[in-house]
């Protein structure tokens, strides 16, 4: 009777979740995000139709999508900050895009950063226009998160002058 106890407790302490690693977490855009030894922050977001002008411009395949980041390392030790995905709601996957020609403030593609100090602008997909979120890695790539982006179109207003008043005389 006790060896049939025992042998049950040993068979399920070995059930447990011990193996399994945590769910990644999703974060807000805006906030801090800590993975491992890096911390990102996501600012904004721009969906482009092209980069460039005439004969030189860059047409994607969906759209052009910037998302200007930072990355700080936290290490004591130089590190090298790994490549971004984004994933829509349906599971659909989008690399990061390695050349960033015509990119205003492009982050690079390979990305090394110094102990205490970030690397931070814009990184580049080519991607249809959808509620996205970025998938974030530690320098190892082990440990992951997201942070979250929603969708918007933001569009420029140019200032209008406004209308001077008419004198009505009647």
């Amino acid at each position: 009777m006790f060896l049939a106890v025992a042998v049950t407790a040993f068979l399920l302490s070995s059930c447990g979740d011990e193996g399994k690693t945590p769910a990644a977490m999703t974060y807000p855009r805006g906030d801090r995000v800590p993975v491992g030894h890096l911390t990102y922050k996501v600012f904004e977001t721009q969906w482009l139709t092209q980069i460039g002008q005439g004969a030189d411009a860059r047409i994607p395949q969906h759209r052009f999508f910037l998302v200007r980041l930072s990355a700080v390392n936290g290490f004591g030790t130089d590190v090298t900050v790994p490549t971004f995905s984004i994933e829509d709601d349906r599971g659909n996957t989008y690399p990061e895009l390695s050349s960033g020609e015509g990119v205003p403030q492009y982050i690079g593609f390979l990305r090394s950063v110094k102990p205490a100090e970030s690397v931070q602008g814009n990184t580049l997909f080519d991607a249809p226009p959808a509620h996205y979120k970025l998938k974030v890695s530690d320098e190892t790539g082990e440990k992951t998160a997201y942070i979250d982006i929603p969708l918007e179109f933001i569009s420029e207003t140019t200032d209008i002058p406004p209308v001077a008043p008419t004198d009505k005389k009647k």
